[in-house]
């Protein structure tokens, strides 16, 4: 198959990357090519998992989605997901391998690259284009040596590269010319151009600029996109907190604590983006408000942000809000520290075997086990007239509480769900007031996220479809891509690619 491929790299984090790969995705799609994303290393805490089982980013699974295919761990071969301020656990083809410092990964990228390469030649042998994301910015000095995320990749399987610059935090010419000069004359060469994002205003003033960069640097300028108001795509690892639209006349008010390895925060995007639905994110010692639900998400680090939030007060909070008639979800970690206990007896968090006190809430203990569980699911809510939902689990821990049903209660109001396979899954307090479960994604279904706002207290919910709405949003910014970018002629420019370089080209000596 002639597949020709060509990397978005920026020059910082959260300058575009994730973004403009989305849109390619959706725009080769259109054009009926067959396109699949890559990224070769990923850190994020915020990740998805595959229909066979693996875990990738979630940033490759939505621009999967983007490209009309299913999600495959190759398009993520390597994921690092931070579980202190020095070290991750470090996932390879889906399967986490352990948990490695920095210095260790450093020295262990050499074997990285090897599944990194793998990865790429099999999704060059099933796709006619690939987009291939970076991570941070190729022109991080210390970063260099062993490079697999950036341009050590590009300059291992000859792929041509952007370099895309987030206007909106400005610097931006300093931001290319300094990252273009930071590169060796080999990886200079194979910069095809520049696009520049999130411009505001009028176009015209900005002109000499890009003038001027054009012969400062001898590279085009590709595109200038538009600061798109109100944009939403799932964000690939920080928590999103912008405004998406302003919201008049809510009837549900949420509060969710941000704890330091917080995880899958998209499981809440459904309640940021619902018209009823007011979410208000709380950070470190931040007052925790009055609210109708309080969210406990997903972690990564679960006694870490257990003692997080027991040193922010959370307990109390939870008590009160509970005693006077609140209602309280539970998702993956956030499930688990609701239970009676947590065990680390082999010390996969700690440094040595640790026991904890959850907060009480639900009579239920936790044993931290090094498999993970990693699956999609569909089930149905008993205590929702069968509502079917769809979710995936991705957890390290096991569970054991009483699930027998008071006198009071029936035995669907026991548990949250229903699984395919007919096992029960998850917790629904006696009282209505808790529900805990390993199922992340449950609020993306309308029927879920109807269930969950009907139970919290909103008598007639809106029906909002998620899945149509991200999808509207990738539209608008293809569209948005198309007007202000020469797509045509990128794709052309990356099939014929073929580096000019000075003839005693090559790494410069610092790499």
């Amino acid at each position: 198959m002639n597949t020709f491929s060509l990397m978005i790299q920026g020059t910082t984090s959260d300058a575009g990357k994730s973004t403009l790969a989305t849109a390619l995705c959706r725009l080769l799609q259109r054009r009926n090519i067959i396109v699949a994303p890559f990224k070769p290393q990923n850190m994020a805490l915020n990740s998805a998992v595959t229909a066979a089982g693996g875990e990738i980013g979630r940033a490759q699974a939505v621009q999967a989605y983007a490209a009309g295919i299913e999600p495959h761990i190759d398009m993520n071969p390597i994921l690092l997901k931070p579980n202190t301020d020095i070290g991750a656990q470090v996932i390879v083809h889906g399967n986490a391998i352990g948990n490695m410092n920095a210095r260790v990964y450093h020295d262990y990228k050499s074997t990285a690259k090897i599944a990194v390469l793998e990865s790429y030649q099999r999704l060059l042998k099933q796709y006619q284009a690939i987009i291939i994301e970076g991570a941070g910015s190729p022109a991080e000095i210390n970063l260099r040596e062993k490079d697999i995320a950036n341009m050590g990749f590009a300059e291992s399987v000859n792929a041509p590269v952007i370099i895309i610059a987030d206007i909106d935090k400005g610097g931006v010419f300093a931001h290319l010319v300094g990252t273009l000069d930071l590169l060796s004359t080999s990886e200079q060469a194979r910069v095809i151009g520049f696009v520049i994002n999130r411009f505001r205003g009028d176009i015209s003033l900005l002109q000499s600029g890009l003038d001027w960069l054009e012969a400062r640097t001898g590279k085009p300028v590709l595109g200038v996109l538009p600061y798109l108001k109100g944009f939403y795509l799932e964000s690939e690892d920080a928590v999103a907190t912008e405004q998406i639209f302003d919201k008049k006349n809510t009837k549900l008010k949420v509060v969710i604590p941000i704890t330091p390895r917080i995880s899958n925060h998209t499981d809440w995007d459904p309640l940021r983006l619902h018209p009823q639905v007011e979410v208000i994110l709380v950070k470190e010692n931040q007052p925790f408000p009055p609210a109708d639900l309080v969210i406990l998400a997903g972690s990564k680090s679960v006694q870490t942000d257990l003692q997080y939030l027991k040193q922010q007060g959370f307990g109390d909070y939870l008590q009160h809000h509970l005693r006077y008639g609140g209602k309280v979800l539970g998702i993956c970690g956030g499930y688990q520290m609701l239970g009676k206990q947590l065990n680390d007896s082999l010390a996969l968090e700690n440094v040595t075997p640790f026991r904890s006190n959850g907060f009480g809430v639900i009579n239920m203990n936790t044993e931290l086990a090094p498999e993970k569980q990693l699956q999609q699911q569909t089930a149905t809510l008993p205590w929702a007239d069968n509502k079917k939902i769809t979710g995936y689990e991705i957890h390290a821990g096991v569970s054991s509480f009483d699930h027998s049903p008071s006198k009071e209660s029936t035995h669907a109001h026991s548990h949250f769900c229903q699984l395919s396979d007919g096992q029960n899954e998850g917790y629904l307090s006696d009282d209505n007031a808790v529900i805990g479960t390993y199922l992340h994604g449950v609020l993306e279904h309308p029927e879920g996220l109807e269930a969950v706002l009907t139970w919290a207290g909103i008598k007639e919910a809106e029906t909002f479809d998620y899945d149509v709405f991200r999808n509207n949003e990738i539209d608008r910014l293809a569209d948005s891509c198309e007007q202000h970018m020469d797509i045509e002629k990128l794709i052309v420019n990356a099939k014929k690619f073929i580096p000019i370089i000075n003839k005693n080209n090559g790494r410069s000596l610092e790499n």
